[in-house]
């Protein structure tokens, strides 16, 4: 590191502290969403499976709805683990 720009070690202990947090938060919510996309894709499927074609735009949007929400937890988790670590 350049002279002048080392961390005292409270500064390292907080950023080590922040980085945990983030990344605990953001592995959580990435899990949640992961979970919401696979059972709404789970449950679309098996509606379309069960009505046919009439029920198939229901079905698609229950799958694309709960996409939305996997690709939202992704970008919040994204979000969080980087201002952990203070990006």
């Amino acid at each position: 590191m350049p002279v002048g720009q080392q961390e005292s070690g409270v500064t390292s202990g907080v950023k080590f502290v922040t980085s945990t947090i983030g990344n605990t938060v953001g592995g959580l919510t990435n899990t949640v969403g992961g979970i919401v996309g696979a059972a709404g894709r789970g449950l679309g499927e098996t509606l379309e499976g069960a009505t046919g074609s009439a029920g198939r735009p229901v079905a698609r949007g229950l799958a694309d709805a709960a996409t939305g929400v996997e690709k939202g937890g992704q970008d919040i988790a994204k979000g969080v683990k980087n201002a952990g670590e203070g990006k």
